[in-house]
């Protein structure tokens, strides 16, 4: 049974999980995609070159659509790789947590590299923005407006 507050569901999501990407995609950019490549040889990732140079432009763009709520059923398809990938070539051998506290110095505590649940939640996120789509306050459910007020004029 959806009520009237059922669009800001998908809204919150889009948010946060397209400014994440969006957050992580700009600074792979602007740091330049060298280390990134380094790392994706380190650990035999398939053509760390095209692959560093992509994936962080997949992130800030499939973090700007799905903000937007544009195509997002689609966006979300490469989002789910690239967290997929990640997960299982960088962060699964630190352990599920995604806050792995290492020890504790004057300035405060340490941190270790971080496990693969924040993985899972952008994962989990997205499939959910793909069962419910973007939501009302998306564009694409502005286009299904647009396409159906052209639908109605014609009859």
């Amino acid at each position: 049974m959806k009520n009237e507050y059922s669009n800001f569901a998908p809204l919150f999501l889009r948010l946060i999980i397209g400014f994440g990407f969006m957050a992580h995609g700009w600074a792979k950019i602007s740091r330049g995609t060298g280390g990134l490549e380094k790392l994706f040889r380190q650990i035999s990732v398939p053509f760390p070159h095209f692959t560093a140079n992509i994936f962080p432009y997949i992130e800030l763009f499939g973090g700007i659509f799905i903000l937007l709520g544009l195509f997002v059923v689609i966006t979300a398809v490469p989002l789910i790789i690239s967290m997929l990938v990640a997960m299982l070539t960088i962060h699964f051998q630190y352990g599920f947590s995604s806050v792995n506290t290492i020890g504790l110095t004057p300035e405060g505590p340490k941190f270790g590299p971080p496990g693969y649940e924040i993985n899972l939640v952008y994962i989990a996120g997205l499939v959910s923005l793909m069962l419910t789509g973007g939501g009302g306050f998306s564009i694409d459910s502005l286009i299904k407006k647009i396409k159906l007020k052209r639908v109605l004029n014609r009859t």
